[in-house]
């Protein structure tokens, strides 16, 4: 169990880290759309026939409110958006296509949202293949979605895996009717083991669940619960997260329940160990942060074999130096530099009815951020980094912050390198916050990120 004074004193708000430099501290004012672009061609021809890219394609609409969630989503029962949408996200994804000087190789696609299951399968399909058409598809791809267990279909599933998709991830949170209904999303047993098998059946070799700790009205036992039904589903993977309570940034949606109703800090860590504790018995192996995977998946082989990625879609088990971002509010990554998308529809629609990349802000990376992003990456993926003394030098104050974690016996650091131990897993975004040189040279004066415990 995890030392509670030390909980008290690294409970702070901190960033999740699935990029550096963090959105928050983009440098704006140094950003251009043209800049971003030459950025990509730049990375595409380094990497493209090497490795080849990734594509996330954001697909926003859902047919209710979950009160737990930060994503960009949109909210409507009425599915003749969907034909509309998947027009913008296909004039994006030519837009792209035109300017690359090569064709693409499609390495890892995945489906996010809102409710990427919220379109129908033909409609899915028509993006798809349209998508691919422009395309090679890498022979050692990973293709992926997110599916809701209560509208995920057998056509869905069976739709995309002959598209090439063998991995879905099922938001399952909790299995308490309590909590459900607090963060209004009422689903039975019933239905996640339902389109679990049916994913099993097809041929899926990947499929994940997503728990989440620190829910309100969540307590020991009700994840305890949680974790025996999901022992008896058997997912390849499980992503076990840490709710983020971000109600000043996405607002009404994150406001359903009381303060109160909430997990304290040292209860939701006592949630998380626990569980932790469960995952690791019934045959889990926990990946960087938040993830266990059987022997079996891919991720754990991954990890391993030190293959393992981390982007804005998470830990990812293949790694591309280029990821574009299509639909609303997606994040673009071409090692070089960052673009996210606007975050509306409205805006979206405009600016590709005018032939323009909808893209409103982003980060061209300097060198500093390019050694730094890569420190974290490896802390983030591996629990250890390397370097040389010209770091060492260079930095003294990462190294001075980095001294209070060694004191507190959760790293470990040599001559050249830093090892995170068993007990620092805890810590990993309060150690990768050593690093944030942009972070620590303008603190934040109003809420930002959520809690890191």
């Amino acid at each position: 169990m995890t030392d509670t004074n030390l909980i008290q004193k690294y409970n702070v708000p901190g960033p999740r880290y699935t990029s550096y430099p963090t959105v928050p501290y983009w440098n704006e004012n140094n950003f251009t759309i043209e800049s971003w672009l030459s950025s990509l061609q730049k990375s595409f021809l380094e990497s493209n026939t090497k490795e080849g890219i990734s594509l996330y394609l954001h697909l926003p609409f859902c047919e209710s409110l979950c009160t737990f969630c930060a994503c960009n989503k949109r909210i409507t029962k009425q599915h003749n958006v969907e034909t509309p949408y998947i027009e913008a996200v296909l004039k994006e994804w030519m837009l792209y296509v035109n300017l690359l000087p090569e064709k693409p190789i499609i390495r890892e696609i995945h489906l996010g949202g809102g409710t990427p299951s919220f379109f129908s399968p033909d409609n899915l399909r028509f993006l798809l293949e349209n998508i691919l058409s422009e395309a090679i598809v890498h022979p050692d791809k990973e293709f992926s979605f997110e599916g809701h267990p209560n509208n995920t279909t057998y056509d869905h599933l069976k739709t995309l895996y002959d598209l090439g998709f063998r991995r879905v991830s099922f938001g399952v949170q909790d299995y308490d009717p309590e909590v459900q209904k607090a963060i209004h999303r009422m689903q039975p047993v019933e239905n996640v083991k339902e389109v679990t098998e049916i994913a099993r059946e097809i041929g899926y070799d990947s499929i994940s669940h997503d728990l989440v700790f620190g829910l309100p009205f969540q307590n020991l036992d009700k994840v305890i619960n949680t974790i025996k039904i999901t022992e008896s589903l058997h997912p390849d993977r499980i992503a076990f997260y840490s709710y983020a309570h971000v109600p000043w940034i996405k607002g009404v949606g994150q406001r359903g329940f009381k303060e109160e109703d909430l997990p304290s800090g040292e209860e939701k860590r006592e949630l998380y160990e626990k569980g932790k504790e469960l995952l690791e018995k019934i045959g889990y192996w926990e990946i960087g942060m938040d993830h266990f995977s059987l022997k079996t998946d891919s991720l754990y082989q991954s990890m391993l074999n030190k293959k393992i990625h981390r982007n804005f879609m998470g830990y990812t088990s293949s790694s591309t130096q280029v990821m574009i971002g299509l639909g609303v509010s997606s994040i673009s990554d071409s090692w070089y530099a960052f673009a996210q998308n606007v975050k509306t529809l409205e805006e979206y629609y405009a600016k590709l009815e005018n032939n323009e990349f909808p893209v409103f802000k982003g980060h061209i990376l300097t060198n500093e951020d390019l050694l730094i992003r890569r420190h974290i990456l490896n802390l983030m993926c591996l629990l250890e980094t390397h370097y040389d003394t010209k770091f060492l030098n260079d930095f003294p104050e990462i190294f001075d912050r980095l001294r209070e974690f060694e004191d507190d016996h959760l790293i470990q650091i040599t001559d050249n390198s830093i090892f995170v131990k068993e007990e620092g897993r805890s810590f990993i975004r309060n150690i990768c916050m050593a690093f944030d040189l942009r972070m620590m040279e303008n603190a934040p004066q109003t809420k930002l990120f959520s809690m890191t415990v």
